[in-house]
């Protein structure tokens, strides 16, 4: 088993007990909560007659049912209305701070928690939400969970966890103009496999990732989940440590930061740690990448051919048929040039404000072809304020983009943003499953948010960087 690394330096300083399961149970430094996942879970707390532990270490969020164009109350949708109530109360009856949309804090949970100075290194933190993984960008050990653990977190402000292998993937070498921490991901995914990764947490490490800023960092902790990590994570350093000292938190406690500075160091992995596995990847080779099929695992390069699924893996054969069959590719063609009928901007793994900026850049002058609907989503009131101020909300409505109010939005289609029948969606988003946008025959691409502003542009999957001259992360 590993030694010396982050994840087993945080989870020894979190570890209550070991438990007669042989699970070890970890006392939670941040419990994250949302409209969807948690109704129940208070509502066990209520059959039990239990209150919030600790309700100053939970904070609350809506963002996956919240509509993104009309948000007056109630909501047009009565399931929605009837979660926002539930949070609303909840929230009140057990003392918990909550970013709701009248306070210029909402958004993405994932985008809330880094932006107001939550997240820190060395946390454990949790979240009824499978890519709380993209706080390990900080040097945390986040882990999505479900509505009964939401209940044993709220009850006791623990819980119990199966220490996983950890595995580093050493990304060296320099990103080229076009390709983003988002290809990074991709890649990694595509080469270990959606499956690749269970049993393990990954650490990512190297030149590339050590660039880049925390917002690309969290890109690609935040899809961990899909190469089938429990979790990923970053070892802080001082880009970390810029990002936090300007967040609320600190800017309150600036003590506070001179007081946790050395814990954070303290947590980083030992350069002599060892791990389960290490994989390598060279960062200069790579381009942006694309999903072909309808797992993220299913990229490839943009000038690279589509698979043949004969020539994969035997267990993958069978879905890689159904998913050319779907995406109504073949074998043997590059994605350049495939027709899309939707542009989505936004997600919790590209909707923070450097996303925005980069998109604008190649849309700005251009107007979005017109057989495509385009829309930019922020992913929090904060980015969207900052976005509007610098005239980014300018540039996307005059090339032909609708500009909304942050929330999960075309993600995952809870709300009004879906696909309709067999559209085609260029994404910035982190999952591109059959139904994940809201229609069954929908089809997903996901890319880099750059090659999505391509996308809208040109009315089909296009290499950003015959458009642009484009700058690096």
């Amino acid at each position: 088993m590993s030694r010396g690394t982050l994840y087993d330096k945080v989870w020894d300083h979190h570890k209550v007990t070991t438990l007669p399961t042989g699970q070890d149970q970890l006392f939670v430094g941040l419990h994250l909560i949302h409209e969807v996942t948690s109704p129940q879970a208070f509502g066990m707390l209520r059959e039990r007659d239990l209150e919030v532990a600790y309700p100053e270490l939970t904070h609350a969020t809506v963002d996956h049912i919240i509509p993104t164009a009309d948000q007056s109350r109630p909501y047009e949708e009565e399931a929605a209305e009837e979660m926002m109530s539930e949070l609303e109360r909840n929230v009140r009856e057990a003392g918990i701070e909550f970013s709701d949309p009248n306070s210029g804090d909402q958004g993405i949970v994932h985008v809330v928690g880094p932006e107001q100075g939550l997240t820190q290194p060395g946390k454990t933190i949790v979240c009824g939400d499978s890519h709380t993984s993209t706080h390990g960008a900080f040097g945390a050990l986040a882990f999505g969970i479900g509505t009964s653990q939401i209940r044993d977190v709220l009850a006791t402000g623990t819980l119990a966890f199966e220490k996983q292998k950890v595995r580093k993937i050493q990304v060296d070498g320099e990103l080229g103009d076009g390709v983003e921490a988002k290809d990074v991901i991709l890649e990694i995914i595509s080469r270990l496999g959606t499956e690749g990764g269970v049993g393990y947490v990954y650490e990512y490490a190297g030149e590339a990732i050590e660039s880049l800023g925390m917002e690309g960092r969290m890109s690609i902790c935040n899809m961990s989940i899909e190469g089938g990590a429990r979790a990923g994570y970053v070892n802080p350093d001082e880009t970390t440590y810029e990002w936090l000292e300007e967040t609320d938190y600190f800017q309150e406690n600036p003590e506070k930061f001179e007081e946790l500075k050395p814990y954070w160091e303290s947590i980083r992995s030992d350069e002599d740690a060892e791990y389960d596995d290490i994989v390598r990847i060279d960062a200069d080779e790579l381009e942006p990448v694309v999903t072909w099929g309808t797992t993220p695992g299913q990229g490839i390069g943009i000038s690279d051919p589509i698979p043949a699924p004969e020539d994969l893996a035997e267990d993958k054969q069978d879905t890689a048929r159904r998913a050319q069959e779907h995406m109504r590719v073949e074998p043997g063609e590059t994605m350049e040039g495939y027709d899309i009928d939707v542009a989505f901007l936004g997600s919790c793994t590209n909707a923070r404000l450097p996303d925005l900026r980069r998109a604008a850049e190649i849309v700005e002058g251009r107007e979005v072809h017109e057989d495509v609907r385009a829309l930019v989503v922020p992913g929090s009131q904060r980015v969207q304020e900052t976005a509007e101020k610098e005239g980014l909300k300018d540039v996307f409505e005059d090339a032909g983009f609708e500009w909304r109010n942050a929330g999960c939005s075309m993600c995952l289609g809870m709300n009004e943003d879906q696909l309709e029948g067999d559209e085609a969606c260029a994404s910035s988003s982190n999952r591109n499953f059959v139904g994940r946008q809201g229609s069954k025959d929908g089809r997903t691409v996901l890319m880099n948010p750059r090659m999505v502003a391509a996308a809208a542009i040109t009315g089909e999957v296009s290499d950003v960087r015959d458009l642009k001259e484009v700058t690096t992360v």
